[in-house]
């Protein structure tokens, strides 16, 4: 009898064993699956983010330029600090919004998307409408204040890292408000990890680029001086290139602007989305479709930015003169 009853209790141990078993093989693929769904939409958050990255790279590298060579790291840092503590703003104000006003989602994307549209437009109307001696001008009196020792350089770095982490407030949300939309009918734990991890990889690459970029010049100059012709050679076209590189930075993520506010745009009206979607369905037809069919929405999306951020440009004009126009009477 006893005999039976150890049997009976082993066989209950055994099945209970099989029953942990059984549950940690399911808990370690529904982890494994959960893993998996936080690389994939990190990955696709990363994609639809990685346009406004031009655009935050370059702004940044030019918010720095001037400062002292000694100085451009230090300051690279304290924006960077800046942005992370844009980011810790960000995230949770992200997932309260997620949690308790999902539809606010695509309205505040198309409000971002609108304004990297005017940001856009207002970078091309300075580019035009000014004159080149007016720049001329301005980088020559920003020399000489830099060179000249009465000058509190203190106060201007203050102001320049202001001014970057500013700047990049408005990029962060716009990074941010992209992946909340890409993870926002996922579970919350996977919302905070990619989002979280969004926050973190884009601040370490942008301004662990950005140092890169600032110090190009640098690089340049001490290789210019070692004593092997080849070395020279590079550190010369090093500092050759350093200001083409701002210049193709610059043109990179103005066009980004335009091709992501566009398609944040576009995404934001279904007519229109089925509208743009429709065109690179016929222009796969054409040859080389495939090109055709990646080229023509992006080229629509461009365009469309390029309109909206016009019409902003005009709107935010118009009112700054009815404003100014009340405060003389």
């Amino acid at each position: 009898m006893a005999a039976g009853s150890l049997l009976a209790l082993l066989d209950d141990i055994a099945t209970v064993l099989d029953d942990v078993a059984l549950m940690t093989k399911v808990a370690a693929k529904k982890s494994a699956a959960m893993a998996d769904d936080v690389s994939v939409m990190t990955k696709v958050a990363a994609q639809k983010t990685a346009g406004v990255l031009g655009d935050d790279l370059a702004l940044n590298a030019q918010q720095v330029t001037g400062v002292r060579a000694d100085r451009e790291i230090p300051v690279v840092w304290a924006v960077a600090k800046g942005s992370l503590v844009n980011k810790a703003i960000l995230v949770p104000a992200a997932l309260l919004i997620s949690a308790f006003a999902p539809w606010a989602v695509t309205p505040l994307l198309m409000v971002g998307g609108a304004f990297l549209c005017y940001e856009g437009f207002e970078k091309l109307a300075h580019k035009f409408l000014h004159s080149p001696h007016q720049d001329e001008a301005a980088h020559e009196s920003h020399a000489k204040a830099n060179a000249n020792p009465a000058v509190d350089l203190v106060a201007f770095e203050k102001d320049k890292i202001k001014g970057a982490v500013r700047t990049d407030f408005i990029l962060s949300a716009e990074i941010i408000a992209i992946t909340l939309g890409t993870v926002a009918g996922a579970p919350f734990v996977q919302q905070v990890t990619v989002l979280v991890g969004i926050a973190l990889v884009m601040t370490l690459g942008v301004y662990g680029f950005v140092a890169g970029i600032v110090k190009l010049d640098d690089l340049g100059l001490w290789l210019s001086q070692k004593p092997g012709a080849a070395a020279r050679a590079l550190g010369a076209g090093i500092v050759r290139a350093a200001p083409w590189l701002m210049k193709a930075l610059s043109v990179a993520g103005t066009a980004a602007m335009f091709l992501v506010g566009g398609g944040i745009l576009v995404h934001g009206v279904p007519a229109v989305h089925h509208a743009v979607e429709g065109m690179g369905a016929v222009a796969a037809q054409w040859p080389v479709g495939g090109l055709w069919a990646v080229l023509v929405p992006n080229l629509l999306n461009a365009v469309i930015g390029i309109v909206a951020g016009g019409l902003v440009l005009a709107v935010v004009n118009l009112v700054a003169r009815l404003r100014k126009g009340g405060t003389a009477h």
